[in-house]
């Protein structure tokens, strides 16, 4: 299947490897050697199961899952040369900061792609994300600083994390490099995408959270989607505990599926997103060797329109308008 992001890169994989936990806990402040052969496994086995995008951000684990990848490529150089890798800046978060903010300025989106470049031990990012819309953002200034950094080599391509329609456009109005994906929360339990197609000309719209037209946006500019939180942190595979009724209803549904189509639950969720025609690629942001493999049978499941519906109209609580 032909992705947007293959128009860049041909041989991106369906699935992105999301690293938000890698490095140990947030509250330490160093990364020790069992969290680099965690990398290690993690990462060899996405390879081997065909999973080739790595997902990072400067502020996850405060920057040690960039410094464990890092110190990974130091040990295993090789392993770089089979990687898409993407990383996101734009956010400050405390303790570090007084107060946690955005900040897509030029000074600090130059510090912060540097800052993570050497924590990655690496000359450049293939793609750059910019984390958050920032309100104080100064389109110029900003375009400028990007222009710069990919000029001197520091990412390939440009990305966006959380923006809707509006903002994507205002930015590559003023910058030349293309914006190649546009990473938001998608998924079974998070699904405003497909409420704001479905509820058009419907009071019930007004109060979707998905930005109204940021979907068919990407889809006509060829702008890879990307889900974040795809599996909805295990909601319907039985790992989380619920007493929504619409929740306990689809888990079940859940289950049942999986049993159908000879998968684990969390494959059936990523199977009812990736039905969608945007073609979107979910961020599988877990550590477990074990599920990232569960996961992947997902790419094998095509469900039928009547069962995406069904689980759409199970989590909704009630039917289709």
């Amino acid at each position: 299947m032909k992705l947007p992001i293959h128009h860049y890169y041909p041989e991106a994989s369906r699935l992105i490897l999301g690293c938000m936990n890698l490095g140990g806990p947030w509250n330490t402040p160093t990364i020790e050697g069992k969290d680099i052969d965690q990398a290690f496994d993690l990462v060899t086995k996405a390879l081997d199961i065909g999973i080739n995008v790595i997902d990072l951000a400067d502020i996850y684990t405060h920057g040690k899952a960039e410094k464990t990848m890092g110190e990974l490529f130091k040990r295993e150089r090789s392993l770089r040369n089979h990687l898409i890798l993407q990383s996101k800046v734009g956010i400050k978060l405390t303790p570090t900061f007084d107060i946690c903010h955005y900040d897509l300025s030029g000074d600090w989106i130059t510090e912060a792609v540097n800052a993570s470049i050497k924590r990655l031990h690496d000359n450049t990012l293939d793609i750059l994300f910019l984390h958050r819309p920032d309100p104080l953002m100064q389109l110029d200034e900003t375009a400028n600083a990007l222009m710069k950094l990919h000029e001197q080599g520091k990412f390939e391509y440009l990305a966006v994390s959380n923006m809707h329609a509006g903002q994507i456009a205002f930015l590559q109005s003023a910058i030349q490099v293309p914006i190649v994906a546009n990473q938001l929360e998608m998924s079974l339990a998070c699904c405003d995408f497909v409420e704001d197609a479905i509820t058009v000309n419907m009071p019930i719209n007004a109060n979707n959270g998905f930005p109204r037209g940021t979907l068919e946006y990407c889809q006509q500019a060829g702008v890879q989607l990307q889900a974040w939180g795809p599996m909805a942190q295990g909601l319907f595979s039985g790992e989380s505990a619920s007493n929504n009724k619409n929740v306990i209803a689809t888990t079940a549904l859940v289950k049942k599926f999986a049993q159908q189509y000879g998968a684990e639950p969390n494959a059936i969720v990523l199977a009812w997103l990736m039905r969608h025609p945007a073609n979107i690629q979910p961020v599988l942001g877990t550590t477990n060797t074990e599920r990232l493999t569960s996961a992947q049978k997902a790419l094998t499941i095509q469900l039928s329109r009547e069962h995406w519906y069904s689980l759409l109209e199970s989590i909704r609580g009630k039917k289709v308008p």
